[in-house]
């Protein structure tokens, strides 16, 4: 195996590990967004502890760590696109900058997804819009619309590694997802709304 792919593959792993909620809530206002709402680092806690105004950077931000990842390793073929794909979203899940803990992955996932196949990326992000602006329920939303990659990547062509991912993929968010799903079936899953910090 070309040692550069083991190298781009830890780097990817890397890249993903940034913890980009963390970094802007601390850097630019004074806010470690683990310490309300959700505690999650993503670019939805960031919105109901922070605003927009540090969320979409930090969406932004977890996207382009997904997208890193396929590009570094875009020279090898699909199989390691998807490869680099997979550690970028696990280095943001399970970071190593804090402590193996990190966010749910589907800003990071949609980076991925851009990368691969822009049209089912575009697809899924339009069912994810649709489903929060109706509920106001980021969890069920990105539920739904990682379940659809696989579907809608089957359905447009796409190559059975492509298919394959989707489908990893998806069964990534749902489980990173599971206590969400607990609370959607309770009836008492946070909304994404901002909230007052103590």
């Amino acid at each position: 195996m070309d040692i550069m792919v083991i190298v781009y593959a830890i780097l990817a792993y890397l890249i993903g590990s940034i913890p980009s909620g963390l970094i802007i809530g601390k850097t630019f206002f004074n806010t470690d967004v683990r310490q309300y709402g959700s505690k999650n680092i993503g670019a939805t806690n960031t919105y109901r502890v922070i605003g927009l105004k540090a969320a979409l950077p930090v969406f932004l931000c977890d996207a382009l760590k997904g997208a890193a990842g396929v590009v570094l390793l875009s020279s090898y073929g699909p199989m390691y696109m998807i490869l680099g794909g997979i550690l970028a979203m696990m280095g943001h899940n399970w970071s190593i900058f804090l402590g193996f803990k990190g966010g749910r992955g589907v800003a990071t996932g949609l980076g991925v997804l851009i990368a691969l196949s822009p049209l089912v990326a575009l697809i899924a992000f339009l069912v994810w819009g649709v489903i929060v602006y109706f509920t106001k329920l980021v969890s069920l939303g990105s539920i739904i619309a990682a379940a659809l990659v696989p579907i809608l990547m089957y359905f447009i062509g796409e190559s059975y590694w492509f298919v394959g991912f989707g489908a990893l993929a998806a069964l990534f968010v749902i489980v990173r997802h599971w206590d969400n799903i607990k609370r959607l079936l309770a009836g008492n899953e946070l909304k994404v709304e901002r909230i007052k910090k103590d």
